[in-house]
């Protein structure tokens, strides 16, 4: 069973606070002493808290001392290069959560292009968008125009490569007026009408393949911000679709 994601938030219950101290405090020796045994690394801990008068060390004082000093010996530039503090541990927090907020709005802001584009497909008008609205309508209907001609140009091709594995298992031209005269019949005027029987007949979806693509999207092609501008979003809470 998996644990679940902890909140890193301060622990108001003074007893529940020191409780989880101890139970850290011990995680992270342990951990301090399988790196340094696996990783064969020098390791030391100092653990300062309001809750004991003296700081626990490990592995021993004069440990601590050598590992120190070899920090010490070490230029200044090496020294700080890898350092990690409280103050990092947050602005890589903030960039983490930047992202992800990011991220939701642009998922949020697909869906509703989405839900908007199915609503257009019921009749309902385009009043109230604005011109960042209806590109993003406009690209979302690219895509998805895309898709359905990739989808398209494969299962023609694979309907190609049955009609060819069909002609392949066809008796050859020399054997066919032969067998045609056994029963009275020409086998070679029977070929032409068995292709015509396996050609489809076209359809909208081959008219709209072979002409160029249509939209915002086709025309700005990656240039075109998806989704929204981030210094002009739009929520489309004006919009009747929303109402």
């Amino acid at each position: 069973m998996t644990r679940k994601k902890v909140k890193l938030v301060y622990i108001a219950n003074d007893s529940t606070r020191k409780a989880t101290f101890k139970k850290r405090k011990r995680g992270l020796i342990k951990k301090i002493s399988e790196l340094s045994t696996l990783c064969d690394i020098p390791a030391c801990a100092l653990i300062y808290s309001q809750y004991e008068s003296l700081p626990d060390i490990w592995p021993s004082p004069s440990g601590v001392q050598r590992v120190i000093s070899q920090f010490r010996n070490m230029p200044e530039m090496e020294q700080g290069r890898k350092m990690f503090n409280q103050e990092t541990f947050l602005r890589q927090r903030i960039v983490k959560a930047h992202e992800q907020l990011k991220r939701l709005r642009k998922e949020n802001r697909e869906k509703e292009v989405s839900r908007v584009m199915f609503q257009t497909l019921t009749g309902r008008p385009l009043q109230g968008l604005n011109m960042i609205d209806l590109n993003d309508l406009g690209w979302l209907i690219d895509q998805n125009v895309k898709e359905l001609g990739e989808k398209i140009k494969s299962k023609r091709e694979e309907l190609l490569a049955q009609r060819s594995e069909v002609t392949v298992a066809a008796p050859n031209a020399a054997a066919l007026p032969a067998r045609a005269g056994d029963h009275g019949m020409d086998l070679n005027m029977q070929q032409p009408a068995m292709e015509n029987t396996m050609q489809r007949p076209p359809c909208f979806s081959d008219v709209m393949t072979s002409q160029e693509p249509m939209g915002f999207g086709a025309a700005g092609g990656d240039d075109v911000l998806p989704f929204g501008d981030q210094n002009h979003p739009a929520f489309w809470h004006n919009s009747p679709f929303f109402h």
